[in-house]
Formats: C-alpha cells, sequence, structure tokens
C-alpha cells in the first residue's frame, strides 16, 4: 500500500468517562487455507466462528499476501450474488470490476469495491493482463455483509471508493493508524454507504504501539490479524497473522502491537439482524425456499446476463 500523505485526523484516546469498560475476548480462532476462483490463495476468516457472533457478517477472506511470478495472478470470472453485499478491499495489487448492472472500475492500492448484490447481479473480479503478465505483490479482503429480509430483493448498487477517500485517523501519540472505510468511530464517518449498520476499519500499530477505541455497545466487534501479532483486548490475549478475535460486552476494544513488530488487522463490527441465514455458493437468503428460487432465477437468466462484450480473465495463448 502506498504511502500515507493525507492529513490525519486525531482519534481522541476514550475517556473514563466515555468509556466503561473495554471489552474482553469470547474466542480466538485460526484460518485454514484455501482457493478462491480460478484458483488464488485465500485464508478463510471465519472458519469455526458461530454466525451468532458473526452476524451480520456472513464470510470474509484474505487474499494473498502473495507475490506472484510472471502469469500466476488469478482472479473469478463471472458469477453470481443475490442477497447480501459484497466488499472488496485491496491493500496492494488491482483487481479490474464489472458487473450485469452496469458498475464497474480498477480496485488498486488501499481502494474498495462495495457491491449491493440485493435482488441479484453478475459480476466478476480480475486481474488485469499487464499484471497477469509481469506478477507482482496481491494482498486484499473480501467481506460478504448479510442483508435483513426486506432490503434482500432491493436493486443492485455499486460504489468504488479509492484509496484517498478513507477517513484517516490516528492515537494521540501517532503510534497507531486507522483507515475508516465505513461505519462511525468516536464521532467520524467513513465514506462507505452500507445497508446494514455496520464498521469496516484497516488498523495499523507500529511496535509496541497501543491503541482503544470507543465502539458501539450495540455492535458486535472483531478484529482479524492481516499481518504481525501483538494482543487483544482488555485481558490481552496474544493474536497474530490469520487469527480472528471476537469481543464480547463493553464499550471499546483495545490492541497492542507486539514489541518487535507491527500489527496489521481488520476491525468489524455492525448490528446483528438476528434473522434465519440460508446460505450456499454465491446465494445468502433467509429460507431454502428462497435459496432455490435464487438457483432457478439464475439459470433462467433472471440475475442478469454478462455484457456483450464483458470482461474476461486474461490467459496467455
Amino acid at each position: 500500500m502506498p504511502a500515507v500523505t493525507a492529513d490525519t485526523l486525531t482519534l481522541p484516546r476514550v475517556s473514563a468517562a466515555l468509556s466503561k469498560r473495554s471489552r474482553s475476548v469470547r474466542s480466538i480462532t485460526t484460518a485454514p487455507s484455501g482457493f478462491e476462483g480460478e484458483g488464488f490463495p485465500v485464508r478463510r476468516a471465519f472458519a469455526g466462528v458461530s454466525t451468532v457472533d458473526l452476524d451480520p457478517f456472513i464470510m470474509m477472506d484474505q487474499m494473498g499476501e502473495i507475490n506472484y511470478a510472471p502469469l500466476e495472478p488469478r482472479g473469478t470470472d463471472w458469477h453470481p450474488h443475490r442477497g447480501f453485499e459484497t466488499v472488496t478491499y485491496l491493500m496492494d495489487g488491482t483487481f479490474v470490476h464489472q458487473d450485469s448492472h452496469g458498475g464497474g472500475g480498477i480496485i488498486e492500492n488501499g481502494g474498495t469495491q462495495w457491491m449491493t448484490a440485493g435482488s441479484g447481479i453478475l459480476h466478476i473480479e480480475t486481474p488485469p493482463e499487464d499484471l497477469v503478465i509481469r506478477g507482482g505483490l496481491f494482498h486484499g479482503i473480501q467481506l460478504w455483509v448479510n442483508l435483513p429480509s426486506k432490503l434482500k430483493m432491493i436493486s443492485p448498487a455499486y460504489q468504488n471508493l479509492e484509496g484517498d477517500q478513507v477517513v484517516l485517523l490516528s492515537s494521540e501519540d501517532g503510534g497507531a493508524l486507522v483507515r475508516l472505510i465505513a461505519g462511525d468511530l468516536g464521532g467520524h464517518h467513513g465514506p462507505g454507504s452500507t445497508q446494514t449498520p455496520i464498521v469496516v476499519a484497516h488498523a495499523t500499530l507500529s511496535a509496541g504501539a497501543l491503541m482503544t477505541l470507543p465502539w458501539d455497545t450495540s455492535y458486535n466487534a472483531l478484529a482479524y490479524v492481516l499481518s504481525g501479532s501483538g494482543t487483544v483486548g482488555d485481558d490481552a490475549h496474544q493474536i497474530k497473522l490469520g487469527q480472528l478475535a471476537v469481543f464480547v460486552d463493553g464499550d471499546s476494544i483495545t490492541l497492542r502491537a507486539s514489541a518487535h513488530e507491527a500489527l496489521d488487522v481488520m476491525l468489524l463490527g455492525g448490528q446483528p439482524i438476528r434473522e434465519p441465514v440460508a446460505q450456499h455458493g454465491p446465494f445468502v437468503m433467509n429460507t431454502r425456499d428462497e435459496l432455490q428460487q435464487a438457483f432457478d432465477d439464475f439459470q433462467r437468466g433472471l440475475l442478469g446476463t454478462v455484457p456483450a462484450n464483458g470482461l474476461r480473465p486474461f490467459r496467455r495463448s
């Protein structure tokens, strides 16, 4: 990710008057590794975590971090979604996006693509030809955010958030930087427009740095380590690359980087929807009948069609 050049806002420390108690940690899990799309490596961040603890989030994959050799980069071909929102955030590398509803753009170096699948959409995310040919560093996340039943069939929508559009917040001592992508933290609001009330942020703590963030008591709270190591929660649980912490209770969250390396984390929180979830493949609905309807509608072409000159994954002939 490129160096931060924008002015940062100061996120005040949580005073005793504002913070009754920093959240403790319910669990720490380790993400298993796998492959997605045409074969790019991922860590399944939410594997083994209760859906109750994740609500309103459904899935998150850490893509990479990997330094591709020439002709190795991979993405996904055209595929459908219905019933939720997909969030693709790239710290390094480039994806090109296009969807059947007219959305599209380039996601790179701190940029975010926010797609509301709603009633149904087809889309593709693939590395551009020049990146496939030369290879290079690739690192990002894809997050699935559930929609409540009343919003599952809304019209699809697309947001392209460039890296310089996020709200930058720093700790008072400068030891921690937060890139606020969506939601509210300490009175600051990220640029992402969300159907479900959530917070999505990327925090970087320098070695030994301590950070305490205010957190909405009605939201759940998750921290996933993208790189480095440190501790989380008022009980200072050890955490490292590829691990997810689930926080409980309290109105703030505390993180500390280890003394010898920086800590890079995705911070997620949201207002639980508390509705039944029926999920299979690219569809997230409330009932099995709705899932079957989604598959039937896709087969009938009702979720959209690939544009005549739509993007295709680059494959060297």
